[in-house]
């Protein structure tokens, strides 16, 4: 039911990332190519890596997920990037086979925490993630640099000599 992905599934990957940005609201936010993809997960240094949910030979869904580190543990982690079952494969366990499979990689390789973020209106998914035992981190803010603010601020720390 999960395995790994290869990079024949690059194109398939790039469109369920198109439908869950679809279901975020966000469709025009998605605008990785299948090259970046590509790049990303099998170039020659992987910045990330990838599972694929099947329901017999047809993928169904993906998680897609790149080591992180705490301080705090001194160890690494898992952060799940991104977590899509097709709606039609939804209810059939793909999800929590996903998640039990990067549980899995965590527990194997030493690494303390497997974390996520989830959009506050997504009540099903934050009800089926605190069904597996997840806790929500109420009491941080996820902030994020883009676009012109970050270029600001690159550019600033250029005039400061940095």
């Amino acid at each position: 039911m999960i395995r790994e992905a290869t990079p024949d599934d690059v194109p398939v990957i790039l469109a369920m990332i198109g439908e869950l940005a679809a279901y975020e609201r966000a469709p025009e936010a998605a605008q990785a190519t299948e090259a970046q993809l590509k790049e990303a997960l099998f170039g020659p240094q992987p910045a990330a890596f990838a599972l694929i949910a099947e329901d017999g030979d047809a993928p169904v869904g993906f998680a897609l997920w790149f080591r992180n580190f705490s301080t705090w543990t001194g160890t690494h982690g898992v952060y799940l990037e991104d977590l899509y079952v097709r709606p039609e494969a939804r209810g059939g366990g793909h999800g929590k086979a996903l998640l039990a499979a990067l549980a899995k990689i965590c527990v194997a390789r030493g690494y303390e925490r497997f974390e996520w973020s989830v959009l506050d209106w997504n009540e099903p998914s934050i009800g089926f993630y605190r069904s597996i035992g997840a806790q929500p981190m109420d009491e941080w803010t996820v902030f994020r640099l883009t676009g012109k603010a970050l270029h600001n601020l690159a550019d600033a720390s250029r005039v400061n000599g940095a």
